[in-house]
């Protein structure tokens, strides 16, 4: 079964949507709203999960042919070659099953004809084991006390998926510190560890190869820093490493025992669910991991198994290849109303376009359409008083997921209250605006009659802006795995919908190439 490679441009599906976006394109939100179950037809619930894609400038005739595109390409096939382990990064010959980390199934995954669940178990064990010494105040230090901080050395996917996670459940987070070094500035690493005591601090050396550069220019700098004040016997005591580099490690000085694995068919952006994620498990502890991996299987089995129309992840990777395609949008905004998840857009921007930034097809033709979202955002409501003055007025369009949480997890509700109120309000604001007549009444009967000819043009919204609602019940490691995993395979969605290879990354490689060459001259 291998995938179908196939120019979306080319089918029946994509020449019909391009007559239908003729006979619609100037319908707007507000004359979709007139329909009294507009906002029920066009609503998924899935648990604790509720997506509202209401106010889009789409109808069911949309969403049929949409879903017509994913079939007519493939879509239903491609998910099954991913999830069982068939070839489908294709450049770079490698499965793709960070699926395969967080499946509580027993049924065989093979890879190159061996099951890789059993290698799967052990590492989480291993994991399990680890963390609970170390939070337990087992793991002992060279002089003989308890680690307090926790160190993860990486870059990329090594970095910023731990760092968004350990971030966003900082509520659930123990008595550990944990802190990320990642950039090859040796400002940053200077300033994280004139904070630590090399007696307490673990470091988790995060590099599949063990050759990347700045994450090992900044491991040779901590070494150094830790050896003024200990010995190279000591370093075991203080160094794990997660990566399959083992004689690179062994002349680091970490000991075989304090290796954690990684695996060719787990892409970097796609690891946190592998022991990439150690730095999660020590942070908030391994039965919290382990509910994140559970929430992000309880996406990944509605992902494989739900008819396409009521398909989370499928309905919102077509709604944006609606945009980008059609409408010619080219970003889109994320935008959580939690300040817990203030590092999500940029975890995504990695995600997202890492992933679909790509110019040319599976054919490996050259792209004549467009392809790869740009993706930026930040928190609700900071960003109200930021950027979304260019999202409701300016000249672009910009289609927006909101995230929001029913509950709070303080429980301060008057807070609560104000955040949601905001959260509707932004969505409604951008899709219904308001009109010439409404600012013509709010002037005058707030007495400022004498003004309405000048400042009218000034306080008119056009409205018609999209947006999804992301609606949890709360921010619980559950729920945050079922988030990030629903993002995944809207990613994988539009790679299959825009015939290209959503897990290589050649574009990251020449400016390093370039960067060693100069360092050589």
């Amino acid at each position: 079964m291998s995938m179908k490679n196939i120019n979306p441009t080319k089918t029946v599906a994509w020449q019909k949507l391009t007559e239908h976006f003729q006979d619609i394109q100037k319908t707007t939100i507000k004359d979709y709203y007139k329909d009294p179950n507009r906002k029920q037809d066009f609503s998924i619930q899935f648990g604790d999960l509720l997506v509202d894609y209401s106010k889009n400038r789409i109808n069911k005739e949309t969403l049929h042919l949409l879903t017509e595109l994913a079939k007519e390409v493939g879509l239903k096939e491609a998910i099954e070659s991913q999830f069982s382990g068939e070839v489908i990064n294709v450049t770079e010959n490698r499965a793709v099953l960070h699926t395969a980390l967080r499946s509580n199934s027993d049924e065989p995954i093979l890879v190159d004809g061996k099951n890789i669940k059993p290698q799967i178990q052990t590492a989480l064990r291993k994991i399990k084991s680890f963390s609970n010494k170390v939070i337990s105040g087992k793991w002992k230090g060279y002089t003989g006390k308890s680690i307090t901080d926790i160190v993860n050395i990486g870059i990329g996917g090594s970095d910023l998926g731990p760092d968004m996670i350990v971030e966003s459940l900082k509520f659930y987070k123990n008595q550990l510190n944990t802190h990320f070094v990642s950039n090859v500035d040796g400002d940053h690493v200077s300033e994280i560890i004139k904070k630590l005591n090399p007696e307490t601090t673990l470091f988790v050396i995060v590099s599949k190869t063990f050759t990347t550069q700045e994450t090992l220019s900044n491991a040779e700098t901590i070494k150094n820093w830790f050896l003024k004040s200990a010995t190279i016997f000591d370093i075991p005591k203080h160094f794990v490493a997660v990566s399959t580099n083992l004689d690179a490690i062994d002349n680091f000085g970490i000991s075989k025992e304090n290796v954690f694995p990684m695996w060719d068919w787990v892409g970097g952006r796609f690891s946190l669910w592998s022991a990439v994620g150690l730095s999660i498990s020590l942070s908030v502890g391994f039965d919290h991991y382990k509910a994140l991996l559970d929430g992000a299987e309880e996406m990944d089995l509605h992902f494989r198994n739900e008819d396409f129309e009521q398909n989370i992840p499928v309905i919102l990777a077509l709604i944006s290849v609606w945009y980008n395609n059609f409408y010619e949008a080219e970003t889109e905004a994320v935008l959580p109303y939690s300040q817990y998840l203030s590092k999500l857009p940029a975890y995504l921007q990695q995600a997202i376009m890492e992933s679909n930034g790509k110019g040319v097809d599976r054919n490996g033709d050259k792209i004549e359409y467009q392809t790869g979202t740009i993706v930026w955002g930040s928190t609700g409501t900071n960003m109200q008083h930021a950027f979304m003055q260019l999202v409701h007025q300016g000249t672009k369009l910009i289609p927006a997921d909101f995230i929001g949480y029913k509950e709070s997890l303080y429980g301060l509700t008057d807070h609560h209250k104000k955040l949601m109120a905001n959260f509707y309000g932004q969505m409604d604001a951008l899709s219904f605006g308001k009109t010439a007549e409404e600012v013509h009444l709010e002037l005058k009967s707030s007495g400022n009659e004498d003004k309405i000819a000048t400042l009218l043009p000034f306080k008119v919204f056009e409205g018609n802006r999209p947006s999804n609602t992301i609606l949890f019940d709360k921010l619980t490691p559950k729920s945050l795995g079922k988030l990030v995993a629903l993002y995944e395979h809207k990613i994988f969605t539009q790679g299959i919908l825009w015939n290209i290879y959503s897990y290589d990354q050649f574009g990251v490689e020449l400016g390093k190439e370039l960067a060693n060459k100069l360092l050589k001259s």
